[in-house]
């Protein structure tokens, strides 16, 4: 048999088993032959990008032009402009309203303060009336009587209206002397009446709903001094 015809015959026994040990020791693992990081799909069979971290490629297809990104930016900046100047108009109106509301209500107060009075002067005017009529009747002769009843018709009406407008009169004669609604012009010695009671009534007093227009003038009695004399020795 020549050289050229002798082939290579493989190892046997112990030989064969150290060359596989060391074949397999050098052949890397499917783990130690995937980059770091990445974990492999054992359907797909390849690597899967971690949560979070998007690939490269993706990254670069998804940047925005920049003129584009200048247009979108110029977009929205007339969008808040004009939400902005919508604003400032509703504003400037709820502020003119604001001023025309103010000026409605001071015109109203300086009219109710200017009026107050018109319906007291309404139900005065009656009264006036009466009056004139009293005085024609008094001008036309006879003994003074229906001036009189006039005068007393007339008396009894503006009780009347005042009434009506809340105003009543202080009762003031035989009561107990009340320095809240009354005012002692002079003290009367009385030993027939007790202490600050009210002997006469030189003026009355009007109440306008329980506040005090004006108190009632009247005298109080007091209790006389009583003088004891002796003899002489």
């Amino acid at each position: 048999m020549s050289v050229q015809d002798k082939k290579p015959t493989a190892p046997t026994g112990a030989g064969a088993d150290a060359l596989a040990g060391r074949s397999t020791a050098d052949a890397p693992s499917p783990d130690e032959s995937m980059p770091a990081g990445r974990d492999r799909d054992p359907a797909r069979g390849r690597a899967e990008t971690p949560e979070g971290e998007a690939p490269a490629a993706a990254d670069q297809g998804t940047e925005e032009n920049p003129a584009r990104a200048i247009e979108r930016l110029d977009r929205e900046l007339a969008a808040k402009s004009a939400e902005a100047q919508q604003h400032y108009d509703r504003l400037l109106r709820e502020r003119a309203e604001l001023e025309n509301f103010k000026k409605r209500v001071q015109r109203e107060r300086s009219e109710a303060v200017q009026f107050a009075a018109e319906q007291l002067i309404r139900d005065l005017l009656p009264l006036i009336d009466n009056l004139e009529r009293a005085i024609e009747h008094a001008e036309s002769g006879g003994n003074g009587q229906p001036l009189v009843e006039g005068v007393r018709l007339v008396w009894k009406s503006a009780l009347d209206v005042l009434e009506r407008h809340g105003v009543s009169r202080v009762e003031a004669t035989g009561r107990d002397f009340d320095p809240s609604v009354h005012e002692a012009i002079v003290q009367v010695p009385d030993a027939d009446r007790e202490p600050n009671q009210v002997v006469q009534q030189f003026q009355p007093g009007y109440v306008l709903h329980q506040r005090l227009l004006r108190p009632a003038k009247v005298s109080v009695s007091v209790r006389p001094n009583v003088e004891k004399g002796g003899d002489d020795d």
